[in-house]
């Protein structure tokens, strides 16, 4: 009895993964925005045809679903690296700051979510990564010795100060990242946001 040969794979299964279509989508929400994410777009501009997207992806929401997630994971795990370590809270929230100022990407996807946060995918991100940062924020803000209601609250001017500057600097009102006035006011947040009530 012969062995039956397999049916060749089509090339353009194994060229691009999951993963390659996952963070080419979150690229062009970073750049255009949640709406501009279409499959044919996207596929021209990864150079293939679309029918590689449907090896993957049963549609457009389900790339988006995916693709925030792995966002929301990456933002997970770099929220617990800055604000979960063994270093004094005062260190760790000036890292935080300093840090977060640097995430162009991370910005540009974060800003591009809070303009959508009316989609059914998107709304439920925004919400969890909202609170969650918060949270951490507030723990943080507490090992100072922050009452709860202080460290709440300082946790949400941090988080409104941090989304706040970033509608400025998509309407081109705040100054640009790694410029010399931007590195002046990340260093005056940093002051101003880790000062002690009634210091």
């Amino acid at each position: 009895m012969s062995a039956v040969t397999p049916a060749p794979v089509p090339a353009e299964k194994s060229t691009l993964s999951a993963s390659d279509w996952e963070r080419a989508a979150l690229d062009l929400i970073a750049e255009k925005g949640v709406s501009a994410l279409a499959v044919e777009p996207l596929a021209r501009r990864l150079g293939i045809t679309k029918g590689s997207f449907y090896w993957h992806f049963s549609s457009r929401d389900e790339l988006l679903e995916q693709a925030l997630r792995r966002w929301e994971l990456r933002d997970q795990e770099n929220l617990a690296r800055s604000l979960n370590d063994h270093r004094p809270a005062d260190e760790r929230l000036s890292e935080f700051i300093l840090r977060t100022s640097r995430q162009s990407r991370s910005h540009a996807i974060h800003a591009a979510l809070c303009a959508a946060s009316d989609h059914p995918v998107v709304e439920p991100v925004v919400e969890r990564i909202t609170r969650r940062r918060l949270d951490h924020l507030a723990r943080a803000f507490s090992e100072l010795g922050m009452t709860g209601e202080q460290a709440r609250h300082r946790a949400r001017l941090t988080y409104t100060s941090y989304v706040g500057y970033l509608q400025l600097q998509t309407r081109g009102m705040a100054p640009e990242s790694g410029s010399e006035e931007f590195e002046a006011y990340v260093r005056h947040a940093i002051e101003a946001l880790l000062r002690r009530p009634n210091a």
